[in-house]
């Protein structure tokens, strides 16, 4: 049998570098003692941030203290779970940082209540004419914003307390997912072993041997499907509690209570159902196409990611060269950034290993790195995830780099416009460099499997996400079954008559999602992302002369020192609108029809 290796038999410079926070675990220790110090501090201001500027001033300024080190606190622990969430140690550490950002959010709950209480013009004014608040405006802005569903100290206090205890379902549904789910062996078609983990899945799916393909996808759906009940349990848990925060802040719905208080309007959510509904022909073209290049009579979900091309073979330093050129229009300080993180920081935990979670994923806080967890395969598509995930670690570098720590958080919404800038750049580099045929295939199938997951499989998760949440405000119930036969549904309708859907396998995909599901109404910013990206990149990639800046400077830089539409209308897109949208889509169409011609021709 292939064999995944051991958290030990990875060589450190394929490992992120926690050590780079805080040099020993006394050390991490001891920032959560002074932490916990700095919390109990933050009661003197009770009760007196009407007195004027200066108290409010020292209050943000105590809080943002709190918050880094919480960050830094909890990023640490992070790392050593997600690579090894067998790691029980590592669990008890993350249990502790999540308690601490608990305590953290609790303590300092009163402060919003009495800053509304002051009043919003006086806030305002404050901020214009003090210079110690003078930072702090665009904070009065968004709170003020948000003022309707500011609950008093008491109420503010217990909803931070219960941030805790709410973190357990998702919790539960990842060591599920992560650390107990025994995967059968997946057999090739002579008959050789693989071994299926959450970080080979992904290579075995698109492996060329189709007997391999099919086993591996049914063997890795199936292993969900015996604990389903207890996942579904899970996320029943997870929606019910975005129903329960929504009604204690007076959101008219879940959908609100994720969108509004991130100055998200709903028309941006519903207009990207509505045209993603529209362009479902354009979906159904692409089966067909695949469908005939691969000269099957019948397409199997697990044919959809299928090669059709030989599969180009990228080791990890590679890949690295790659991205560097194709990020090169953005100017040599970005490069050498990314550079340096990739090899001399130890930025990103590369390969896969027994025990690391699913997915990839960026993370990292104000005085960190910012850092990559992947299961590199390879191949292009790890290319692809290494670029997405320095797309959100670069943004994180220039945000935090640039903004005080009450800005460094930009939001979901913008975070995934930069992850799939950088791909579509690298992307952009890869069509120009690697010009034969076989390579122009195998890119477009990269840029297909990632449209895939981003303007397929997120949207539809939406659609599910919308529904469920719905059904929880309507006090419908919530199981295994009802989340299965409308996940096929959704699914039956994507593929179309052009796939054969096994319902029982596809209809537990949500399962598959052990942390989107928990995130809030995060899934559907995977769509708006890439196509805002995909409209700041077009101009870098023409030449336009200033591009590059602009998206550095208004978009990279920015953080959350603005609402996040007007952050990206000033970068040079205007997510409030389909337009965008239906323009992505109109690219994913193009290179439907350069796949057409391609496979064709052979």
């Amino acid at each position: 049998m292939q064999a995944v290796r051991e958290r030990s038999e990875i060589p450190d410079q394929y490992k992120w570098d926690p050590y780079s926070i805080f040099p020993s675990q006394a050390a991490w220790e001891a920032a959560i003692d002074e932490t916990d110090a700095m919390i109990a501090n933050a009661g003197q201001f009770r009760g007196r941030l009407g007195e004027g500027p200066r108290v409010i001033a020292d209050f943000l300024g105590l809080s943002e203290a709190i918050m880094r080190n919480v960050g830094q606190i909890a990023v640490f622990a992070t790392m050593f779970y997600t690579v090894d969430t067998n790691d029980r140690e590592a669990s008890a550490m993350r249990d502790r940082a999540t308690s601490l950002q608990a305590r953290a959010s609790a303590a300092l709950a009163f402060g919003e209540p009495e800053l509304l209480a002051i009043g919003g013009d006086r806030l305002l004014a404050w901020a214009d004419q003090d210079d110690h608040l003078a930072t702090y405006r665009h904070y009065f802005e968004r709170l003020i914003a948000r003022a309707p569903h500011v609950r008093s100290a008491e109420v503010e206090e217990l909803l931070g307390q219960v941030r805790d205890p709410f973190a357990a379902a998702s919790a539960v549904h990842g060591v599920l997912a992560n650390a107990e789910l025994r995967f059968p062996p997946a057999y090739d078609s002579n008959g050789e072993a693989h071994e299926i983990t959450q970080g080979t899945i992904n290579a075995l799916i698109t492996h060329p041997d189709r007997t391999l393909r099919k086993n591996a996808w049914e063997g890795y759906a199936d292993a969900h499907i015996a604990v389903e009940n207890t996942m579904a349990q899970c996320l029943a848990a997870g929606v019910k509690q975005n129903v329960f925060i929504a009604r204690a802040r007076r959101y008219a719905s879940a959908l609100e209570g994720a969108l509004k208080p991130n100055f998200i309007p709903l028309e941006v959510f519903h207009n990207l159902i509505a045209t993603f509904e529209r362009q479902l022909p354009v979906w159904h073209r692409y089966w067909r196409v695949r469908r005939a290049a691969l000269g099957v009579d019948e397409l199997h979900v697990y044919d959809t990611k299928a090669p059709l091309a030989t599969p180009l073979v990228v080791p990890y330093e590679q890949a690295i060269d790659w991205i560097c050129a194709g990020m090169a229009p953005l100017g040599s300080e970005y490069v050498q950034i990314m550079r340096r993180g990739l090899r001399e920081q130890r930025w990103v935990d590369v390969y896969p290993n027994r025990g690391k979670r699913a997915g990839a994923f960026s993370t990292g806080a104000p005085g960190t790195h910012p850092f990559i967890m992947m299961s590199y395969n390879d191949d292009i598509f790890g290319v692809s995830t290494l670029a997405h995930e320095l797309g959100h670690s670069m943004h994180s570098y220039y945000t935090r780099r640039t903004q005080p720590v009450i800005y460094a958080n930009y939001g979901l919404f913008l975070a995934e416009v930069a992850s799939n800038f950088n791909q579509a750049l690298v992307r952009d580099y890869l069509f120009k460099t690697l010009t034969d045929r076989n390579a122009q295939i195998a890119l477009i199938e990269e840029a297909m499997a990632n449209f895939h997951r981003y303007f397929f499989i997120m949207p539809t998760l939406a659609r599910f996400e919308l529904a469920i949440h719905q059904r929880a405000e309507r006090g419908q119930p919530l199981t295994a079954t009802i989340f299965n036969e409308l996940m096929a549904d959704l699914f039956a309708e994507g593929y179309g008559a052009e796939v054969v859907v096994d319902r029982a396998r596809v209809g537990n995909t949500w399962a598959q999602f052990s942390t989107h599901l928990y995130a809030n109404f995060y899934v559907y910013q995977y769509a708006t992302g890439i196509a805002g990206a995909h409209a700041l990149a077009a101009p870098i990639i023409a030449g336009e002369a200033g591009a590059a800046e602009r998206y550095i400077n208004e978009f990279l830089k920015a953080g959350g020192s603005r609402f996040p539409l007007d952050t990206l209308r000033r970068a040079g897109v205007d997510l409030a609108s389909p337009e965008p949208v239906e323009r992505t889509f109109a690219v994913m169409a193009s290179y439907i029809d350069r796949l057409e011609q391609l496979v064709s021709g052979a």
